[in-house]
């Protein structure tokens, strides 16, 4: 098959959940003899902290504007076979109106930030990379967040045929590694800074740093503001590329996964962290949202926190039982994401 993909970024893991994700499966679908093209708009802050530049298995097309790329992007859909405009393309609109006018392709919306478009949409009534003319044109219309999130997308915005396509991992980048003095922890937390995550990250990790002195707490991620609540026992890792995040994970005790408040309401929402850190085998203390037990059984394969109460218990527990915690889950997510 030859696919062809308007995204927001592959080449900078910088600040998103995206370009991990396409490159697991771009790498993939590569394997398996299929055709991709990635086509990416080339913009300052993606640029500034790129992290990828020409992926060795399929082809990455960075452009300044819509208007250079068009005719290039239309030769590649007419000999294409199937097309997907993602959510946070920057041109997802023009995009879109170019697949849909070609009637041979198969034509696929993926929507990673459904919680968002859906919030996004109610209060504003638009989403800038949604179609005026909604989703209904679209053969298939996938999104990262099932449950209730489906029927939305098919009652706000017309999709006609919708599946969940979850996180996934990619085992060959995502697995066990010698630890790392730099990042060894007894509790650590990787995740972009966002405010609505704050309240839980101060309830589910600092709150414990400041009661447990003698342990050592490490916080990996981006855009963490200066005036941020650190600890004496808090350690500041800045952006890890994903080539790091094994190394990160392997380095820790127990980890912790919070999840984006709108994304926590809908439920059914699994973040590319719980996997990659159960496939390098950390036992993982998450916060709770409905579904989370489709995807990992609460007590053991994963630990549930909703207070900082519940996070000092989780990380007290003996090794032992973490480990048999971090074994199980390890095999959930890789005979499964």
């Amino acid at each position: 098959m030859r696919l062809v993909i308007f995204g927001l970024t592959v080449s900078s893991s910088w600040g998103n959940g995206h370009a991990t994700l396409w490159r697991g499966l771009c790498n993939a679908l590569a394997e398996t003899g299929h055709s991709i093209t990635f086509f990416e708009k080339d913009v300052p802050y993606y640029r500034n902290h790129r992290d990828l530049t020409a992926p060795p298995n399929y082809r990455l097309e960075l452009y300044s504007e819509w208007t250079e790329a068009e005719s290039s992007a239309r030769r590649t859909l007419e000999a294409s076979d199937c097309a997907i405009v993602t959510s946070y393309c920057p041109d997802a609109r023009a995009a879109s109106d170019l697949v849909l006018d070609d009637p041979k392709l198969c034509s696929v919306f993926y929507d990673l930030d459904t919680p968002v478009t859906l919030n996004s949409l109610s209060r504003n009534g638009d989403v800038d990379y949604i179609p005026t003319y909604g989703l209904g044109p679209f053969d298939l219309v996938l999104s990262y967040t099932g449950g209730k999130a489906l029927d939305e997308l098919s009652s706000k915005l017309g999709a006609r045929r919708i599946a969940p396509l979850y996180g996934s991992v990619d085992p060959a980048t995502h697995k066990r590694v010698a630890p790392q003095a730099s990042f060894a922890s007894d509790f650590s937390y990787l995740g972009t800074y966002a405010p609505d995550r704050q309240p839980q990250v101060e309830e589910l990790f600092l709150k414990p740093a400041g009661q447990l002195s003698s342990k050592k707490f490490c916080l990996g991620g981006a855009m963490y503001p200066p005036d941020f609540p650190w600890t004496q026992n808090t350690y500041f890792v800045r952006h890890l590329a994903p080539s790091e995040h094994p190394a990160f994970y392997s380095s820790s005790r127990l980890t912790l996964n919070v999840t984006r408040t709108a994304m926590a309401q809908m439920g059914y929402c699994p973040s590319g962290r719980l996997f990659e850190a159960a496939a390098c085998g950390t036992p993982i203390v998450s916060d709770w949202w409905d579904g989370i037990d489709r995807f990992f059984e609460p007590g053991r394969e994963i630990l549930i926190a909703g207070s900082s109460e519940d996070a000092i218990r989780a990380i007290n527990l003996p090794d032992g039982e973490l480990e048999h915690l971090s074994s199980a889950s390890q095999q959930r997510v890789l005979a499964e994401h």
